[in-house]
């Protein structure tokens, strides 16, 4: 056979995302239909950490659907004149190119995040519902491609943005979309970001709906008096501003009733389960804490920090540096320096200043002998 330019064949746009769908969300899984649902509520994220909406609703409908709604601005719709920002009919059919800037306010989505586009294409059908300055507006999409121009069906003296999709079966089959992991994910964000007011619902089976609210005003603290750990004394919360890092640090810990360390990190709301240099400057922090109230009766190590010790370390950055394809570790250099003298100023103060409080925590350190 030869082979020549005839054999070429173009796709462009949509069609590309459909055809490779794993260039855009890695492996067609159950993951990547959970991150289908992460992507399309970003906005309504981004709306609400800048302020501009108040409560973001996402809901899973009896059809195998998804409704991510929020009460803010109403994004532009280009066919109506709006002209205050990229109009919703192109964040809904042009495939943007590289990867998006993400800064210290907007959430992290997997090293696979998608734009509203790549939500588009992926579904069988695509609703979005907008109501701004009087009316509402309605685009329709099948497959990634526009059914129609968009409608104005009518006055609204509300405002806000809805997107309906319903991931299409002929790309990920029989998957269904899990109840309790997208929960987990948004009450992380929850309490990562404390201006959110997050609320999922599950509508699937009309005998046995569901339905739970994430707020968290207190931030990281509130999360650790969820978990239920009896704290032993109680919680230490902080957030400082690091400019040396371009960023900010979270810190929230506490000794609970059990025999492990369980320190989580998160950089820009992002899990990262292999650690890296945050996580590292906590526990330089927290031991040079600990050995400074001592009076060299303990001696704690970075690695040896009490058993019970729970503690959650959230780092929000200008520009976050990842180390590999998972972006699972932060690599940031100055953060750890940056986190560890927060941490130590901020636990050797509240240590000292209830010498009750210090002897409770440091009774959970081992003994250290020193001739």
């Amino acid at each position: 056979m030869t082979y020549d330019a005839g054999m070429i064949v173009v796709l462009e746009g949509l069609e590309a995302v459909r055809a490779r769908p794993w260039m855009h969300i890695g492996p067609v899984d159950e993951r990547a239909l959970h991150q289908l649902v992460l992507d399309a509520a970003e906005p309504a994220l981004d709306e609400a950490l800048n302020g501009t909406a108040g409560r973001i609703g996402i809901t899973l409908t009896a059809d195998g659907g998804v409704t991510v709604a929020d009460d803010g601005r109403g994004h532009p719709v280009g066919h109506a004149g709006h002209h205050d920002g990229r109009a919703l009919e192109e964040c809904l059919s042009v495939l943007c190119s590289g990867v998006p800037f993400v800064g210290r306010r907007s959430p992290a989505g997997s090293r696979f995040a998608a734009e509203l586009s790549v939500v588009n294409a992926l579904s069988s059908r695509l609703t979005a519902e907008v109501r701004r300055d009087g009316s509402r507006w309605v685009l329709e999409y099948e497959r990634g491609v526009r059914v129609g121009a968009p409608v104005r069906t009518g006055a609204d003296g509300g405002s806000g943005t809805a997107i309906s999709f319903r991931p299409d079966p002929g790309i990920f089959g029989a998957l269904t979309l899990s109840f309790d992991t997208l929960a987990d994910r948004f009450r992380e964000l929850a309490f990562l970001n404390r201006d959110l007011d997050i609320t999922l619902t599950d509508d699937r089976h009309p005998g046995r709906p569901r339905s739970v609210r994430f707020r968290y005003p207190g931030g990281v603290r509130d999360r650790l008096a969820e978990q239920g750990a009896p704290p032993h004394p109680e919680v230490l919360a902080f957030e400082r501003e690091c400019p040396d890092m371009e960023g900010t640090v979270e810190v929230a810990l506490c000794w609970a009733d059990s025999h492990e360390e369980q320190v989580t990190g998160y950089a820009n709301s992002r899990p990262t389960t292999d650690g890296g240099t945050h996580q590292l400057g906590f526990r330089d922090g927290l031991a040079a804490a600990l050995t400074a109230v001592a009076g060299g009766q303990y001696v704690p190590t970075p690695a040896r920090l009490g058993p019970g010790l729970t503690a959650i370390v959230s780092v929000k950055l200008d520009r976050p540096e990842f180390e590999g394809a998972a972006r699972a570790r932060l690599s940031n250099g100055p953060v750890r320096t940056c986190v560890a003298d927060a941490v130590r100023e901020h636990a050797t103060a509240w240590l000292r200043a209830d010498p009750a409080r210090a002897a409770a925590v440091l009774a959970r350190l081992p003994a250290t002998t020193r001739d």
